[in-house]
């Protein structure tokens, strides 16, 4: 598919074919933002624009998408193209060294079919130092036939001497009309799902476009009944549900969807927009919160979840931390002064 079946990105694609036009493209790119926005896919139309074999029947420096070449490029077949990612079965995947000397092998011949040897390398931030260095050689005498192009989205992550070798391009989330008007389209939802589903991804449309509707609206639906007061307000029932929660290994989750509905809470308190409320059909009891609620304890339960999630990996005790949360949240709620026994 073209360029123009992006969605969003109009500048780095502006960028990339203003260079296509003026026989400027560089050697090695860099492009960065958020996860799931559509980074990899645009570098896959740059390698699809250089080697379509309909130029002459498309829109300036761009691909038709179905020929035979794009369709090769597409499903990572086409010779003069390679792609190098981590192993995501891994417990910490990684670009390893000997990813990249396949890579530099490659390099010595000259391309079979189009201008161009392209190298897409995905989540780049993940290369082990040994392949960094491998691959840091390469960008410093890059054969003139190569073309690099580095997605992450943590590029502070890269070495700063890769990065200074490539030309960056940002990339910013579409906005929240561009993903909604696309989910309406591609998997013919209605715009309260459209909505929801956009506000949940954080405009991720990669992500917005595979979730699955039904298990996030039923995770939803639990979220709002461990929130509810007659849950809330029994200390034997947060312990309860913390403990099946951590033992079905879903601390994690209910953490990110308490962290969701707290931040409506916040926009409540503050009054912000509601329309970006994710919770927007739990309206009424979010107002009902809202009028005893206490902003700097549910601010800092943010900070603290938000800490949890990011010490997830390194044994940290979530039940512990649910738990924690959870009765914090009470008081947070004004509900810890009606405590019942049970």
């Amino acid at each position: 598919m073209p360029f123009s079946d992006l969605i969003g990105h109009e500048r780095p694609i502006l960028s990339i074919q203003a260079a296509l036009e003026h026989g400027r493209l560089a050697h090695a790119y860099l492009f960065h933002g958020e996860a799931h926005i559509g980074k990899a896919l645009t570098a896959t139309r740059l390698a699809q624009a250089l080697n379509c074999e309909h130029l002459s029947s498309v829109e300036r420096f761009d691909s038709c998408g179905t020929c035979r070449s794009c369709l090769q490029i597409a499903a990572r077949t086409f010779p003069d193209y390679v792609v190098i990612e981590p192993d995501h079965e891994s417990a910490v995947p990684h670009i390893k060294i000997e990813q990249i000397r396949d890579i530099e092998q490659q390099l010595i011949y000259r391309p079979l079919i189009g201008e161009r040897k392209i190298c897409l390398i995905d989540d780049a931030d993940r290369l082990t130092i040994g392949a960094a260095n491998a691959l840091l050689k390469t960008l410093e005498e890059p054969p003139g036939h190569a073309l690099f192009m580095l997605i992450s989205s943590r590029p502070q992550a890269l070495p700063i001497t890769i990065r200074s070798r490539c030309q960056a391009l940002r990339f910013t989330p579409p906005t929240h009309r561009q993903v909604e008007t696309t989910l309406v389209e591609r998997r013919n939802i209605s715009t309260a799902e459209a909505r929801f589903l956009a506000l949940y991804s954080d405009r991720r449309i990669g992500e917005a476009l595979a979730l699955d509707i039904a298990a996030l609206r039923a995770q939803q639906r639990e979220c709002l009944d461990l929130v509810a007061p007659a849950t809330l307000q029994s200390i034997t029932a947060v312990l309860t549900l913390a403990e099946s929660l951590a033992k079905a290994d879903r601390s994690g989750e209910v953490l990110d969807w308490l962290g969701r509905w707290i931040r409506d809470l916040v926009i409540i308190l503050v009054g912000g927009d509601r329309e970006h409320l994710l919770h927007l059909d739990d309206l009424d009891q979010l107002n009902r919160y809202a009028e005893q609620a206490d902003p700097d304890i549910l601010l800092a339960l943010l900070h603290q979840i938000e800490r949890t999630d990011q010490q997830a990996t390194r044994h940290l005790n979530m039940h512990m931390a649910l738990e924690t949360i959870l009765l914090r949240l009470r008081e947070g709620l004004g509900l810890a002064a009606t405590t019942s026994p049970a």
